[in-house]
């Protein structure tokens, strides 16, 4: 007699929520401390007297030291253990996030932004590989990894917000602030996450591999951020660049010989996990370059304040409540990339409905954006972590986050850097309003056409 089984339902236990809180708790953190820092930057120049290089810096060095030190932190979570990479990296994190609000000189604040940022490079994927191994593969794993990346999205958009109002008290806040919240993770961290079994029988780390990876990740980061700064040198951009591209052939050549490689290379022959990375890469460079374009938008063209733009990109945290209520029934109705294409189709018109913006814009015109790159990041973020982590086996899950998490943050630095890039030759030096309106619309095409290639990625797979 044949038997029908029926699929349990994805409903979380309270220990599992406990899990998922506390690990939605520090993607939460890290997105918001980013965001914070940057409403905070005119105050710290102002009171360190930091030079425009050295402000840069401060954002620069957390991105390198974020970006090169990821996939490194997705291995070790796979060798050594993933709770106790991310407790033990939790509590870097508080050190030198507090250490940076104590700076007095700016290598001080430079010092505790690159700590801070390898920090969150080691922590990031410890936390998605938790999820992606203490959650059964499935609907219960899909939801908690979709409520995961609503966290993260939040973040970031509070953190605009909240930044603002820490600055209005003092910047050292922005720092001090993210210590307090730290310090409740790791308690409850502490007791709410079960240990998971370390592999010893691995072989050890590779050493040389992670020492090419980590450089030539480090290299690329900073030759992607200087982008930005085309009058500040480009022979140490292209050096940068071209220095981070050998050493990332010569770190692919070590791992075909290597006999316990940081990355295996037979996992790239996975396309669900290719797709999910490229198309993470892209929508990560459309959304934080449309983010930058706006801010300089609403602060350099019309003259609001920090406060009064981080107002205005709060409702981009409606993802919130959309990702966890509507984001898995899509899911299980329409598939993973059928919902990643919807949410990449309403980011990209999101941004191009301010092609339509004029210097005298009202709040009201601006709401559809907002609630449609909050629904944008309500569909993508979570279900691109079921694309890249779906179907790799439980010893590589640290390095599939690892993966994932690399796209993330290198997309949003070539957005970025493409974005002023763009934005700078469309001005042509011309000063004014009118030109610099006319700039903005030119750089809106680098984040629309961003978003239309990563459609086209990630329905490819469908295709095929």
């Amino acid at each position: 007699m044949t038997q029908t089984l029926h699929p349990a339902p994805a409903r979380l236990r309270p220990r599992e929520w406990g899990i998922l809180l506390v690990l939605c708790g520090a993607i939460f953190l890290e997105g918001s401390d980013v965001a914070m820092l940057t409403v905070a930057l005119p105050s710290i120049r102002e009171d360190l007297g930091l030079a425009t290089g050295e402000l840069g810096g401060v954002v620069t060095a957390y991105v390198v030291g974020y970006g090169g030190f990821m996939l490194l932190g997705g291995r070790a979570a796979d060798l050594y253990g993933r709770r106790r990479m991310f407790l033990a990296w939790l509590t870097v994190f508080l050190v030198f996030s507090g250490l940076g609000g104590l700076a007095t000189e700016s290598w001080m604040l430079l010092a505790a932004r690159f700590a801070t940022g390898i920090a969150a490079g080691f922590l990031t994927p410890a936390g998605l590989s938790l999820i992606t191994t203490q959650f059964p593969q499935g609907a219960l794993r899909n939801r908690a990894l979709i409520i995961y990346g609503a966290a993260g999205a939040a973040g970031f958009s509070l953190g605009l917000v909240v930044g603002g109002l820490l600055s209005a008290i003092h910047w050292r806040w922005v720092f001090f602030a993210p210590v307090l919240i730290a310090a409740v993770l790791l308690a409850f961290a502490a007791v709410m996450i079960r240990d998971d079994e370390t592999r010893t029988d691995d072989g050890g780390l590779d050493v040389a591999g992670a020492v090419t990876a980590t450089a030539a990740m480090v290299l690329l980061a900073l030759g992607i951020v200087r982008l930005e700064h085309p009058a500040e040198g480009v022979g140490w951009t292209v050096g940068a660049l071209a220095g981070g591209a050998a050493l990332l052939g010569l770190f692919v050549a070590i791992q075909r010989r290597a006999p316990y490689p940081l990355l295996r290379l037979g996992l790239l022959r996975s396309g669900g996990l290719v797709r999910a990375n490229v198309s993470a890469l892209l929508f990560a460079g459309s959304f934080y370059g449309f983010q930058v374009l706006l801010t300089l938008y609403l602060q350099e063209l019309r003259g609001w304040t920090a406060l009064q733009t981080g107002l205005v990109m709060l409702l981009m945290a409606i993802d919130v409540v959309i990702a966890p209520l509507v984001t898995p029934r899509l899911v299980d109705r329409f598939g993973v990339p059928r919902v990643i294409a919807a949410g990449l189709g309403a980011g990209v018109v999101a941004v191009a409905l301010f092609w339509r913006a004029e210097l005298d814009w009202s709040y009201p015109a601006m709401v559809p954006s907002m609630v449609l790159t909050g629904v944008a990041f309500a569909l993508v973020y979570g279900p691109l972590a079921i694309a890249a982590t779906d179907g790799v086996a439980e010893r590589e899950q640290g390095v599939a986050s690892g993966l994932l998490n690399t796209s993330f943050q290198f997309g949003a630095a070539m957005g970025i850097s493409a974005v002023t890039a763009v934005s700078v030759l469309a001005l042509g030096g011309v000063l004014g309003p009118e030109a610099g309106l006319d700039a903005f619309r030119t750089a809106l095409w680098v984040p629309v056409v961003g978003g239309l290639v990563a459609i086209g990625v990630i329905l490819s797979g469908r295709r095929r």
